[in-house]
């Protein structure tokens, strides 16, 4: 591992450089006029990917975005890594927000910044750099595969049907993922749980055309306030989810287990300071670390309707829109939320509006054992970079393929990410600190060690 850890240290400005040129393709797979970014990422993500030392790198078809897939086989005894990462990333808005170009990164403060910095570029790019090393000093010591995706940011939804097809080429001993956060670079932790998510769009249809608000007003009604009564009335004042048998799969954990689950260092008032708000809320009875790991959630993401441009236009718009998602843990069916979610919202619309309620995407929730081989390789790479051992995270988010993955390739997934909290992925000014990048790079190649003596 010496000669690994050598090899990074004379190359990561280099791998920065090489960073940069990827984090520069604006590949936002929510907006199809950035079709042909995906399959320039994904092109450029192949050639390095041979450059790294790969046998052979290709380009994939899907009926969405297209798959990088890459491999090296050193044996076929030699135990097999799946590294899964996704070149997609959000979309930019609000644009007026950023304090730097987002497609134009740089570094500044220690980090880098720049759409795509954390989520999933800088992650994933930290494997292919890591592989590299690994290549370059005859260090390898697994077979490793690469499935990078163009559509995670959009729920996976053609990667489902691409591991349906593709079984035999994917198959390993395990998935290694780093599209998740650790509690502090003082604090590492692995992620062992993830929420799963149901997205769902509402659609009210009042009048059919806007209508003049004086004339009108008081006398027809407004999908744009029948809209925001529904949307208020899925929550009640104890933060609790109002949808009929929403709760009925939800498993109540032990006082013991709540007690364990809250030993994770948590400052409610550092949580709010970083946020900037003045106070919580969510579900009564429940602690903000209990709220975003084991407990559902239900968000409107968002909202809208009529007249919003600059000045005044007096309108009754004809319709109004929300999307929401909910976040599942594990029990939760995603598909049977969609139906309580979708039966719920006619069930309460007045028929003063015609209602449309569709389902997006979804996923369900993911627990990895943390006495697997993988995950106690992981935990031996981390406390030899960090200093510290890592703890067992469950995490409020979601990707919904890695359920996907257990359920078509019957491998379990080692969810090993080095993002922090104020990496505002998803955000305006996303950024990635090079310390996070560095020691991925440290921690990567020892994770190999480990598991391959397992």
């Amino acid at each position: 591992m010496d000669k690994v850890q050598l090899y990074i240290n004379d190359n990561k400005e280099r791998f920065i450089n090489e960073l940069f040129d990827i984090l520069r393709i604006p590949s936002i797979s929510a907006q199809s006029e950035h079709k042909e970014d995906m399959v320039r990422c994904a092109e450029h993500l192949a050639v390095a990917l041979m450059k790294a030392g790969a046998d052979h790198a290709e380009v994939l078809p899907t009926a969405g975005n297209p798959v990088v897939f890459g491999e090296r086989k050193i044996s076929d005894t030699a135990k097999t890594v799946l590294i899964y990462g996704h070149y997609d990333v959000m979309p930019v808005d609000p644009r007026s927000e950023w304090t730097t170009e987002p497609f134009e990164p740089q570094i500044k403060d220690g980090r880098i910044w720049g759409r795509g910095a954390d989520d999933d570029k800088g992650q994933l790019f930290m494997h292919i750099k890591a592989f590299e090393a690994m290549c370059a000093t005859d260090s390898l010591p697994c077979n490793v595969k690469f499935m990078l995706e163009g559509e995670e940011e959009i729920g996976s939804a053609h990667l489902y049907d691409f591991c349906e097809q593709n079984k035999a080429m994917l198959a390993a001993d395990i998935i290694l993922v780093s599209d998740t956060s650790m509690i502090s670079m003082d604090i590492p932790s692995i992620t062992c749980g993830l929420r799963g998510l149901t997205y769902m769009e509402i659609e009210v249809t009042g009048p059919n055309k806007d209508l003049h608000s004086g004339i009108f007003g008081g006398a027809v009604a407004n999908p744009a306030n029948v809209l925001t009564r529904i949307v208020a009335s899925l929550i009640d004042q104890q933060g609790h989810i109002t949808i009929p048998h929403f709760y009925d799969k939800v498993r109540e954990l032990t006082d013991a287990e709540r007690k364990a689950f809250n030993k994770a260092p948590f400052s409610l008032e550092a949580y709010k300071s970083s946020l900037d708000v003045a106070d919580i809320e969510g579900e009564e009875g429940y602690t903000t670390i209990e709220r975003t790991g084991i407990r559902p959630s239900l968000d409107v993401n968002g909202i809208w309707g009529g007249y919003t441009e600059e000045g005044t236009k007096t309108v009754i718009p004809s319709r109004a829109h929300a999307k929401i998602s909910m976040r599942l843990v594990p029990n939760q069916d995603f598909n049977e939320i969609a139906d309580l979610f979708a039966s719920h919202i006619k069930a309460i619309a007045p028929s003063s509006v015609k209602i449309d309620v569709k389902f997006l995407h979804g996923g369900a929730p993911y627990v990895a054992p943390t006495d697997m081989p993988a995950y106690k390789a992981a935990e031996r790479a981390i406390e030899e970079v960090f200093g510290n051992k890592p703890l067992p995270y469950y995490s409020g988010g979601s990707i919904p393929i890695i359920s996907g993955f257990e359920r078509i390739l019957g491998i379990k997934s080692l969810l090993l990410g080095f993002g922090l909290a104020e990496d505002a992925i998803h955000s305006p000014n996303e950024s990635y600190g090079l310390v996070q990048f560095e020691r991925g790079l440290q921690t990567i190649p020892l994770f190999y060690k480990y598991f391959a003596e397992a």
